[in-house]
């Protein structure tokens, strides 16, 4: 008769340890399924509605947070950012700034320090906001930062989803017109998709920290494997 493994509780854990890479192939994303955030967005285009936004919203530990701007194809130009997601695991907010601008409301949610914002490349989302108006972010972490911790070297979203779930975040609304009167339904899903999936990589690389059932590919970008062991 032949043993179950739960006899054996290191195979069980040798069974569960993902594979992640020190740098993530991008030419192997797009073969990967799409992910899209599924849950409640919520647009916010008044002082009211973000009041109340912010105050539901620091009712959370952690908060996943992004940018949009209208992209400026000419050479040095920079529009003020134009839009900002503020998501919880089932639900986005996406503040219209190009409508109701940097309020008090919006600066007290990042200048709390009971909650915490987890963003890639924060200090340039700070810089830009920064130059809406003038605030002091408090508790926040750069994913960028914090993959550190496991060796990982990849420094987009994309890339770093992919390492870590093995899906695939669409940049197509990237370039589009953040400021139009009206988001497009793809546009708000895009949006909030990548504010929540900050949430996502935060949860992971934390449970990854704590349990050690990784195991890192030390691999050039042109060698590309399976994410996980199953």
């Amino acid at each position: 008769m032949h043993a179950k493994c739960g006899s054996f509780p290191h195979l069980n854990s040798l069974f569960r340890v993902k594979l992640i890479y020190q740098k993530y192939d991008k030419q192997a994303i797009a073969s990967l399924p799409p992910v899209l955030f599924k849950g409640r967005v919520i647009v916010i285009q008044s002082e009211g509605e973000a009041r109340r936004a912010v105050d539901y919203l620091l009712t959370f530990p952690r908060l996943g947070i992004d940018t949009e701007t209208r992209p400026n194809f000419r050479p040095g130009g920079m529009n003020p950012v134009a839009l900002l997601q503020v998501s919880t695991p089932d639900t986005c907010f996406l503040f219209r700034l190009n409508h109701i601008g940097l309020i008090p409301a919006i600066v007290r949610l990042f200048t709390d320090g009971s909650v915490q914002k987890v963003g890639l490349s924060l200090h340039d989302d700070w810089g830009q906001l920064q130059r809406r108006t003038p605030f002091q972010p408090t508790n926040y972490l750069d994913l960028q930062d914090y993959v550190k911790k496991l060796q990982v070297e990849d420094m987009s979203l994309q890339k770093l989803y992919a390492n870590f779930f093995g899906q695939k975040i669409s940049k197509n609304q990237r370039l589009t017109n953040w400021e139009a009167d009206t988001l497009t339904e793809s546009q708000k899903r895009y949006a909030a998709t990548d504010a929540w999936a900050c949430l996502q990589l935060y949860d992971e690389v934390t449970r990854l920290l704590a349990t050690r059932d990784y195991r890192l590919i030390k691999n050039s970008e042109s060698t590309q494997h399976d994410s996980s062991v199953s």
